[in-house]
């Protein structure tokens, strides 16, 4: 078993320690049960509302704080906010029901290390804690497909005509120049009938009929 999974921190002796913050009495002692029995871990101590949370953060200085979201005083992301800002060299690790993208990325923007649901299983929150304490990011594996999906999205939402290739979007970009095919060929070290087949393909698929129309386009998406 490998030193991360069995619970010991590869590099430190001391303890990880770490601070409980959920307001369901039954989940907050199985979780401390559960973590108290994995060597190199101490729950230092538990707390039922986001109020009380910053408290004994404050009072504790755990290395984790693992902390729910939904809370009646004062919500998970609130409290995160409160506790980084004071004490940024806390980590803290979100344990939720709340899978919603808009919670994942207000508690990134609070300072949370880690974002996992409650059904997580507990060898998987032992090396979020682990990874959390070293100053790692972690987010569970459904949670960070969909990170990834995101910000993928949103790259290509911000890059200009996004069906092109790279190669279509550099031969667009010389058409709105006022390159003609002979031009970029010299430019792009390509042949002539490989610039007429990009042209076709940039043609078709921005559907213009010609190039005075492909400029056109190009120059309001501000290529060229």
């Amino acid at each position: 078993m490998s030193e991360l999974a069995s619970g010991r921190c590869p590099q430190s002796e001391e303890p990880v320690r770490v601070l409980l913050v959920d307001d369901h009495p039954m989940f907050r002692d199985g979780l401390r049960l559960a973590l108290g029995a994995v060597p190199g871990i101490e729950v230092v101590g538990d707390a039922d509302s986001g109020i009380s949370g910053i408290a004994q953060a404050s009072q504790h200085q755990p290395d984790v704080v693992i902390m729910d979201v939904n809370m009646p005083d004062l919500n998970g992301i609130e409290a995160t906010r409160r506790i980084v800002a004071e004490s940024p060299h806390i980590g803290v690790l979100v344990l939720t029901m709340f899978d919603e993208d808009e919670s994942v990325f207000q508690a990134m923007r609070a300072g949370a290390r880690g974002y996992l649901l409650k059904g997580a299983d507990q060898e998987d929150i032992v090396r979020a804690v682990q990874a959390v304490a070293r100053g790692d990011a972690i987010f569970g594996p459904a949670l960070a497909r969909r990170l990834i999906g995101y910000f993928a999205a949103g790259r290509r939402a911000a890059v200009p005509f996004a069906e092109l290739t790279d190669r279509e979007r550099e031969v667009l970009e010389l058409v709105a120049r006022g390159r003609n095919n002979t031009e970029i060929a010299r430019e792009l070290f390509i042949s002539g009938k490989t610039v007429r087949n990009h042209v076709s393909n940039v043609f078709a698929k921005l559907q213009v009929s010609d190039r005075a129309q492909a400029i056109v386009r190009a120059r309001e998406a501000g290529l060229g």
